[in-house]
């Protein structure tokens, strides 16, 4: 199995980051504004992404498997691109001085392609936007992210 692995420090309390990842809110903040569902253990969240005008690109359904306040957040996929279902979306929380450390992952993908190597980039500058929502109030969630190239 392949992991997709990043470590990100955010000059934030714990308590502010965890809402951040933890809450539909939260989410739409600083991945996709399109979040809706249900974030509580056993609840499904769905995440759709557009472009900038309009079109639908792709999204996920994901159900929560954990919410453990101020040190951990897990998905798990159920729907979206064939490579993700079945995949864990991990977020472990610590504190260290000013800083909360988000250890992220995206855990058993089957086998390492060139999607793996997109979604790796994508997941660090969407961490970098959840870094700039705790600490500056204002992320750059879908569809008004980053792009990395011709896949979005």
């Amino acid at each position: 199995m392949i992991d997709i692995i990043h470590r990100v420090g955010i000059k934030a309390p714990i308590s502010k980051v965890y809402a951040a990842i933890s809450t539909i809110e939260g989410v739409a903040g600083w991945w996709t504004k399109e979040t809706t569902g249900v974030s509580k253990p056993g609840g499904t969240i769905e995440f759709e992404f557009s472009t900038p005008s309009g079109e639908k690109i792709g999204g996920f359904g994901m159900e929560v498997k954990t919410l453990d306040p101020d040190k951990a957040v897990y998905w798990r996929v159920k729907t979206g691109p064939e490579e993700w279902i079945g995949t864990d979306v991990t977020f472990d929380l610590t504190q260290d001085g000013e800083y909360t450390i988000v250890r992220f992952g995206h855990m058993n993908w089957r086998e390492a392609v060139e999607f793996t190597a997109h979604c790796s980039t994508k997941w660090a500058t969407f961490l970098l936007s959840l870094r700039d929502l705790v600490e500056a109030g204002k992320g750059r969630p879908a569809p008004n992210d980053l792009q990395i190239g011709n896949w979005h």
